[in-house]
C-alpha cells in the first residue's frame, strides 16, 4: 500500500504514534509518505520505504495567521497524485482530516480513503472553542474510518459530537523489543550518586500536565525517602516549574533535562513515573515507562485507568490529590518486594496488551477493510458503535 500520513511533527503523543506507526508499516513493505511542515520528531536517519514531503507555508501581509489547512491540502493533492496514494491517514481531525477531505474533493478520486485517528486534543478543543464543533463533526463523519486511542476518547467523541459513524478503539503502542530496561549504573550515578531513588516525569510541560503537582509530590516523597526527580521535556510551564523548585529549596534534587531524543536510558534508571495530568486521552509516556519496568503513579483521568492498573502496575488518585500520590509513591519506594512485583506487572501488561506488532496489525486490517480487500470488519468490533 501507498499510505500518506498527515501529522504534527512535534514532541507529543500524536506525533510519536504517527511516526512509529509509519516506521513499522514501512518495515512491513508499505510505502509511507509523511506530510507535515517539519520532519516528524521520531524520524531519525534513512529508512527504506519512508518519504517526507514538507508543507511550505507562505506569509502574506493580508493574513494575520499562516494558512496551514489549504497549504496542507495542496501538498496532499500533489503527493496523492504523483505517488498514487491508497490511503491518507490523518492524525488529528483539525487540520489534518479536513485537509485530507479537501484534497480528496479536489482530486475527485473516491478510491483514496481517509482514516482519521483521534488523539484527544482535537476532541477537547470544542470545550475551549465551540465554534469548531461543526467542522470537527464534519471531518470525522466524512472519513472512511475513524479510530480513537482509548475507550474514554471514543465515548467522549460520541457524546460531544453525536457521531453516527462507527469509531474503532485502537490503542497507542510501544515497541517492547526497544523499550526494555537496560540499567546503566554509570548513568544512574550521575543523577543519584548516593543511590537515591529516582522519580521521573516526561511531558510537553503544558498546564494540563500539572508539572507543579509532580514537584509537590516529590517534595513530600524526598522528606521520607532519599530521592531525586528528573523532569524531561519543555513547554510553557517550564519557567513556573523552575520557580517552584527554587521556592521549595530543592534545586539540588531536581534536574530539568529538557527535550530528550533518547528516553530509554532515563526510564531504565528510574524507580517511579509520575503523571498527575488534568487530562490524558491515553498516556503514552506512562506506557513507555511501564515497558521499562517503571511503576506509574497517575491521576484518574481520561484513558490513564485503561493503561495503569491500580494496585497492580501502579496507583491512581484523584486530580490534584498530591498527598495521596506522594503516599502511594513512598509506599512503593520503601517496599522493594512490592516495587519489584509492580515493575514486573508493568512490563507484562505492556507486552501483552500494547506491543507494537499487534497494534500495527490492527491498523493494517483496518486499511484492508476500507480498501475492500478484507470482507470481515473485525477491527474494533467490540468497541465500535
Amino acid at each position: 500500500m501507498n499510505i500518506g500520513i498527515a501529522c504534527y511533527p512535534t514532541y507529543g503523543g500524536s506525533g510519536v504514534v504517527a511516526s512509529e506507526l509509519g516506521k513499522s508499516l514501512a518495515e512491513r513493505g508499505h510505502k509511507i509518505h509523511f506530510i507535515s511542515y517539519a520532519m516528524p520528531f521520531r524520524l531519525d536517519g534513512f529508512s527504506e520505504n519512508i518519504y517526507y514531503h514538507e508543507v511550505e507555508i507562505s506569509s502574506y501581509p493580508l493574513f494575520d495567521f499562516p494558512l496551514y489547512t489549504p497549504a496542507l491540502a495542496s501538498k496532499i493533492v500533489e503527493v496523492a497524485k504523483f505517488e498514487k496514494l491508497d490511503i491518507i491517514h490523518a492524525h488529528y481531525a483539525i487540520p489534518h482530516a479536513i485537509s485530507a477531505y479537501l484534497a480528496k474533493q479536489i482530486l475527485g478520486d473516491t478510491n483514496i480513503k481517509i482514516v482519521t485517528t483521534l488523539h484527544g486534543t482535537d476532541i477537547t478543543l470544542v470545550g475551549l472553542e465551540p465554534s469548531y464543533l461543526p467542522v470537527m463533526k464534519f471531518s470525522i463523519e466524512q472519513s472512511d474510518a475513524v479510530t480513537a486511542v482509548s475507550r474514554f476518547l471514543k465515548e467522549k467523541t460520541l457524546t460531544s459530537y453525536q457521531i453516527k459513524k462507527p469509531i474503532s478503539v485502537i490503542p497507542n503502542f510501544v515497541d517492547c523489543s526497544k523499550y526494555i530496561r537496560v540499567t546503566d549504573e554509570h548513568v544512574r550515578r550521575q543523577f543519584a550518586p548516593n543511590n537515591e531513588k529516582i522519580l521521573i516525569h516526561i511531558s510537553n510541560f503544558r498546564p494540563l500536565k500539572r508539572v507543579g503537582d509532580v514537584i509537590r509530590i516529590f517534595n513530600i516523597v524526598r522528606q521520607k525517602v532519599k530521592s531525586k526527580l528528573l523532569l524531561v521535556g519543555d513547554g510553557p510551564d517550564r519557567s513556573n516549574a523552575e520557580q517552584l523548585v527554587r521556592e521549595l529549596g530543592i534545586v539540588e534534587d531536581v534536574k530539568f533535562l529538557g527535550k530528550q531524543a533518547e528516553i530509554i536510558p532515563l526510564l531504565s534508571i528510574a524507580d517511579l513515573f509520575l503523571i498527575p495530568s488534568q487530562s490524558e486521552s491515553f498516556g503514552l509516556s506512562a506506557l513507555e515507562a511501564m515497558a521499562c519496568e517503571v511503576p506509574v503513579v497517575a491521576s484518574s483521568v481520561g484513558g490513564l485507568p485503561e493503561v495503569v492498573i491500580h494496585g497492580t502496575t501502579g496507583f491512581i488518585s484523584e486530580i490534584g490529590d498530591v498527598e495521596r500520590m506522594a503516599k502511594y509513591s513512598v509506599e512503593l519506594l520503601m517496599n522493594e518486594a512490592k516495587h519489584r512485583m509492580f515493575a514486573d506487572a508493568s512490563r507484562k501488561r505492556a507486552v501483552e496488551q500494547f506491543e507494537e506488532q499487534g497494534i500495527v496489525s490492527q491498523y493494517e486490517d483496518l486499511y484492508e477493510i476500507i480498501l475492500g480487500n478484507q470482507a470481515d470488519p473485525s477491527i474494533g468490533a467490540a468497541e465500535s458503535r
